[in-house]
């Protein structure tokens, strides 16, 4: 079992039926655990539930709604497992995320942010064993101009177990 802070973004129904469509083909691993989402913070084992709860709605006051753009995706690859992945990056709303996840990762939180991996806010929506599979994906997304406009405006503390993501709690962040 472990814990972590998503963030579902506020997206149209035209675009988060395009991301599920996409990722019903190609997200072999997440499409049936989760939605789409920006995850703020990774699985946490090592605090208790209450603990972890806390520490996200402290490190959470006073943090802000913010909008954000997707106008591309790229190309990961997973340092746990021999597994590519095919992300949505945002344009605006980058910063956001990074400084809302540096911000929960600074308390008790603080011996479980890896500093060997870069953070790359990001949409899931496809993975693969072959390299090459992802970047068909992700040459397929960036074919095209496209815009996926949304926003975050609440971050959702999340137990996951058995391959199942189950929400405990949400918090609202303020209005600009």
């Amino acid at each position: 079992m472990a814990f972590l802070a998503l963030a579902y973004p506020e997206i149209s129904k035209s675009d988060f039926d395009l991301i599920q469509s996409y990722r019903s083909e190609n997200d072999a691993l997440y499409f049936s655990v989760v939605e789409p989402h920006f995850t703020i913070v990774f699985p946490v084992s090592d605090i208790p539930q209450s603990e972890f709860i806390n520490e996200i709605k402290r490190q959470a006051a006073n943090l802000f709604q913010f909008e954000f753009t997707i106008r591309c995706a790229t190309i990961n690859k997973d340092a746990f497992s021999d597994y590519f992945h095919s992300f949505l990056v945002p344009d605006e709303g980058y910063s956001n995320i990074v400084k809302i996840h540096d911000r929960l990762y600074s308390g008790l939180l603080s011996e479980n942010l890896r500093l060997d991996l870069d953070f790359i806010p990001h949409i899931g929506i496809g993975n693969s064993l072959k390299s090459l599979d992802c970047k068909r994906m992700v040459d397929e997304w960036n074919l095209d101009e496209f815009a996926i406009k949304g926003k975050v405006s609440v971050l959702t503390i999340v137990e996951y177990k058995n391959d199942l993501v189950r929400k405990l709690e949400e918090i609202k962040l303020s209005k600009l």
